[in-house]
């Protein structure tokens, strides 16, 4: 309802269906067009994230069982191995992409974790760091533990950004010392390594620290579970080296999160939405390998064209024409994501390197035996 003696906004439809909000305001220089369509970027990113977390429970249960079998000497249901649990190995799945970069030929002991790791590289590098917000289970944890922190707490708090740029680089530490473990070892020592029995039951050996947990882990979980609750995004922010390895990977990304300076009028609010607290206000295109493509700064935008996860633009003077067919829709980054997960899952089974080549017996000798395997480095 217009107030008697103030100017009023003047609004007028486009040809294509868009409304434009001429302000009359004298302080306000930029037209704004309100968006046409509302945003759905939330929902189809929560969907999926959903649907993989989902995916992975079911893995893990699977895995307790067949695990089970082993440890009951038989006595118990026994299941097929689920080969997906190699996808909670990451440095496996670094040491199976280095064996097989150099040697050409896929591992025979968790195979999976090699196809898991490439296909999320992939996704990394097609659709910025979407694994992060899009994919990992602990990625969708994290987000509600510190949204859930706001809601109690009424705020996230906000390091110094001294202390933030030193924490950010912890994760590439960690990253630097696998990836030079990993970078010195030859063919023959990472397929002797994992033909080891700690190579071969790592992942009951990571079953067994969650089921056995010692005093100290549980605290040092306890840590990242409260700074996640406080600080937004805390494990991925600042410790985690596989979602380093996925950011890197980014950088070359050829689609990013994209702000039309002609179509912004400067409001700001993407800024504060952004959960990696980013200055996408500030920027014509998010190069950081910060940015984990979750879409939440393009879905607090109202403005039509003006911010977007896109392909580069075009060069015209119509908006229309600097973004017709440049921008992924949500559902489009969905598919992308299902696609390539259908795929090098189902070309993995197809060829038949999907499981781990182990027998029963082999197993039956390990698995009870797994906490006394150390690591052969040790």
């Amino acid at each position: 309802m217009a107030t008697e003696g103030v100017p009023t906004d003047i609004e007028r439809t486009l040809p294509d269906g868009a409304v434009e909000v001429i302000p009359v305001s004298t302080k306000t220089k930029k037209k704004f067009v309100r968006r046409i369509e509302p945003d759905r970027s939330q929902r189809v990113r929560r969907a999926v994230q959903i649907a993989f977390a989902v995916l992975n429970v079911v893995i893990c249960a699977q895995f307790y069982v067949w695990a089970r079998f082993y440890e009951n000497g038989g006595a118990s249901r026994h299941v097929p191995r689920p080969a997906g649990v190699d996808g909670w190995l990451p440095i496996a799945g670094l040491m199976n992409l280095k064996f097989t970069l150099s040697t050409g030929l896929i591992p025979k002991i968790h195979p999976a974790a090699f196809f898991l790791i490439a296909l999320f590289l992939g996704v990394s590098l097609l659709l910025k760091k979407a694994f992060c917000s899009w994919l990992c289970p602990i990625g969708l944890l994290s987000e509600y533990l510190w949204k859930a922190g706001r809601k109690v707490l009424g705020r996230n708090l906000e390091l110094p950004r001294w202390l933030d740029v030193a924490l950010r680089g912890v994760k590439y530490v960690l990253l630097s010392f696998f990836l030079f473990i990993v970078g010195g070892m030859s063919a023959a020592a990472l397929a002797d390594f994992m033909a080891q029995p700690y190579g071969i039951i790592a992942d009951v050996k990571m079953l067994n620290f969650f089921r056995h947990m010692s005093t100290t882990s549980m605290a040092i979980v306890g840590v990242l579970v409260l700074g996640s609750v406080v600080i937004k995004n805390f494990w991925c922010r600042y410790v985690c080296p596989y979602g380093a390895l996925m950011g890197l990977v980014s950088l070359i990304s050829p689609v990013k999160i994209r702000r039309d300076a002609q179509a912004c009028i400067d409001c700001g609010k993407c800024s504060k939405a952004c959960p990696q607290q980013l200055p996408v206000d500030k920027l014509v295109q998010v190069r950081s390998a910060e940015c984990t493509a979750c879409m939440e700064c393009v879905a607090s935008c109202d403005t039509e064209s003006a911010l977007q996860f896109a392909l580069p633009p075009r060069v015209a003077e119509a908006r229309e024409a600097r973004w017709a067919g440049r921008a992924l829709r949500p559902i489009v980054v969905a598919a992308t994501i299902a696609a390539l997960f259908f795929g090098v899952v189902g070309y993995a089974k197809l060829t038949h390197h999907w499981q781990t080549v182990v027998s029963d017996s082999v197993y039956m000798e390990l698995v009870p035996h797994a906490e006394e395997e150390s690591h052969p480095g040790f």
